[in-house]
């Protein structure tokens, strides 16, 4: 109406009325899916690794060698000499704040991995948490017999040096003493995991770095390569509380449901978006992306 003012309409995420799937190329989309067709699905449901060990000095070693120690306040020691030089190098490049290396137990992530793995019946899943959340767990052949594998723990994505990207598991053993537990990026190029979904439940693991020529080099890629068809990850560093419930929602939908990943997410952002407790800010509820197919 002519002289009439009006206000105009209130925007609104673009997940209220679509489900959003980030395609790396359609190369890509095309290649995951011929693979995808070419191979046998896998016969279980569920594969989660998380709330790893970090320090020597978590309460949940019962023996403390005392022959080494990881020291994590200070200089961070491996065993003799300093933690793997990649491994410090990333932090440096991740943290730009100078606070010495240091990553708490990220104990929402067990209540995270144990509220998936009740859903499923116990022959039709596998929960790797504590020390079994380790190096070892994640480069071995059985997870490949599971649709779904999620990790539940610290990641660091180098978009300075995609190389030194990599997910953090178990730093030490049962007895306190150091061993490998930096899954790095070419360790995931060298996974066998011909898996429907994987998801990638820490800070920043959808980022990686823009390479002429490659696209975008990360976490995601890497994992593609090694065969899963979607990843699940997240564009910033996520809070530990809403991101356990986040999956709680996304898992209920995507396993109890049988929605497919895609309008899983979307339901379980819109269910945070609606939660008095995280409405107000799409930081708790809009961080996760999913990558690949979106069929």
């Amino acid at each position: 109406v002519p002289g009439k003012r009006t206000s105009a309409p209130q925007s609104q995420p673009l997940v209220t009325q679509n489900e959003v799937v980030i395609a790396p190329s359609a190369s890509v989309v095309a290649m995951l899916r011929r693979e995808a067709a070419g191979r046998a699905r896998p016969s279980k449901a569920v594969a989660v690794l998380a709330d790893p060990v970090f320090d020597s000095h978590d309460a949940r070693i019962s023996v403390r060698s005392q022959i080494s120690e990881v020291r994590f306040a200070g200089a961070a020691t491996h065993g003799n000499g300093q933690l793997p030089r990649d491994v410090q190098r990333s932090w440096g490049d991740v943290d730009a704040s100078g606070v010495p290396w240091r990553l708490p137990r990220l104990l929402f992530s067990r209540r995270e991995a144990d509220t998936i793995i009740r859903q499923m019946k116990s022959e039709d899943s596998f929960e790797a948490v504590d020390f079994q959340a380790s190096r070892a767990t994640a480069i071995g052949p059985d997870l490949a017999q599971y649709r779904v594998v999620h990790f539940a723990t610290h990641a660091m994505s180098d978009s300075r040096t995609p190389a030194l990207s990599g997910i953090v598991l178990s730093l030490v053993d049962s007895r306190g003493k150091p061993e490998d537990g930096f899954l790095r990026l070419w360790d995931i190029y060298n996974l066998h995991l011909p898996v429907d979904l994987v998801v990638l439940s820490g800070c920043q693991t959808a980022l990686g770095r823009d390479i002429k020529g490659e696209g975008l080099v990360g976490l995601t890629r890497g994992f593609m390569y090694a065969g899963a068809t979607r990843i699940m990850a997240s564009l910033w560093a996520v809070d530990d509380a809403a991101t356990a419930e986040f999956m709680a929602h996304f898992y209920q939908a995507m396993l109890k449901e049988n929605l497919r990943p895609a309008a899983a997410l979307r339901r379980a952002q819109l269910y945070m978006r609606d939660q008095e407790r995280w409405r107000g800010d799409p930081y708790y509820w809009a961080a996760f992306q999913l990558q690949g197919e979106w069929k």
